[in-house]
C-alpha cells in the first residue's frame, strides 16, 4: 500500500489511529521510506473506523486530537498535517476549534471535508465552514469535497479563499481533471473533453500498469472498477458488465476495443 515510483513526488503518507503507541509503530515503519509528509486521518467517517474512536471519531475528542497531533509531529522530522471534517454532526460543527488546536500542536497544514461526519459522502458541503477555519488559521488550509468538475473546483476556491483543493472520488476514470482544472482556471475557458479513442487508449495504459504491478489476476479484479469509472456517462451498459466478468488481460483489452469501435472518436463533454 506504501509502493511508488520514483516520479511520485511530492509524496504523503496518511496513517489512521487514536492510540500513539500504535502510531509510534508506524511511524518507525514508515521512517525508512522516502516520504515528504505524514498526514493523521480524522475524517474517515466509515462506521469500522469511528466506532473505535478513530477517523472522524476523533473529532468528538478535540484535546485528545490534539494531544496525538502534538505527539507525532515531536516524532518526526517530516511536516505533520491533519484531515478533519467540519464536524461530527450538524449540531457539532467544531472544525474552527478543532482547526486551531492542530495548529497549535505543530501541524503545518490542515486538509478539511465540508461535511460532517453523519453526512459521510451525501448532502451539500458547507463552504462557510470551510473559510472560517482558513481565515481562523495561519498554516495552509487545503479544502475537500465535490471537487469533481473544473467548475466546482474553481468554486471551491472562490467561495472559501483555500489554499488548495483535493481532488479525490473527481481523479476516478478521469484523469483529465487535472490539466483541465490548469487550464480552467488559467483561461477560464471551457476545457475540451476527451474523445473516445483518447479515453480508450488512456485505459490501456492504465491496464498495462495494473497488471504490470499487481499481477494479471489481481490487476483484472482491480481494473474492474477503474473500467466502470472510465465509461462512466457513456452508453456501454452491456460493455460494462462483461468487463465485471473478465478474468483476463486479453478479454478486459477487447472490451477496452470493442469500446472504441462502438464510439470511437465520439466527443465526450467536458464536466462543468
Amino acid at each position: 500500500m506504501i509502493s511508488a515510483t520514483p516520479d511520485d513526488r511530492p509524496l504523503g503518507i496518511q496513517i489512521l489511529g487514536d492510540d500513539f503507541e500504535i502510531i509510534k509503530g508506524a511511524l518507525d515503519i514508515i521512517s525508512g521510506y522516502n516520504f515528504d509528509l505524514i498526514d493523521l486521518n480524522a475524517a474517515c467517517p466509515v462506521d469500522k473506523v469511528v466506532s473505535g474512536g478513530k477517523g472522524a471519531g476523533l473529532l468528538r475528542a478535540p484535546v485528545k486530537l490534539q494531544k496525538l497531533l502534538k505527539e507525532i509531529s515531536t516524532h518526526t522530522d517530516l511536516p505533520v498535517t491533519v484531515k478533519i471534517r467540519s464536524g461530527w454532526d450538524e449540531t457539532s460543527v467544531n472544525a474552527v476549534e478543532i482547526a486551531l488546536r492542530a495548529e497549535d500542536a505543530g501541524v503545518k497544514g490542515l486538509f478539511i471535508h465540508g461535511r460532517t461526519k453523519t453526512q459521510g459522502y451525501s448532502g451539500t458541503v458547507d463552504y462557510n465552514i470551510i473559510q472560517k477555519v482558513k481565515e481562523s488559521l495561519k498554516i495552509p488550509v487545503v479544502a475537500s469535497g465535490d471537487g469533481l468538475t473544473p467548475n466546482l473546483i474553481r468554486k471551491m476556491f472562490d467561495e472559501t479563499g483555500c489554499d488548495g483543493v483535493a481532488v479525490a472520488r473527481g481523479a476516478l476514470g478521469n484523469p483529465w481533471i487535472f490539466s483541465e482544472t490548469a487550464e480552467y482556471l488559467r483561461s477560464g475557458a471551457a476545457p475540451p473533453g476527451p474523445d473516445i479513442y483518447e479515453i480508450a487508449q488512456i485505459m490501456k495504459k492504465h491496464l498495462a500498469l495494473n497488471t504490470a504491478f499487481h499481477g494479471e489476476k489481481i490487476g483484472i479484479l482491480i481494473f474492474r472498477k477503474l473500467f466502470a469509472w472510465y465509461v462512466r456517462g457513456l452508453s456501454v451498459k452491456q460493455l460494462r458488465s462483461r468487463a465485471f466478468q473478465s478474468c483476463s488481460y486479453d478479454d478486459m483489452l477487447r472490451l477496452i476495443g470493442e469500446l472504441q469501435l462502438l464510439q470511437d472518436k465520439c466527443h465526450v463533454p467536458a464536466l462543468l
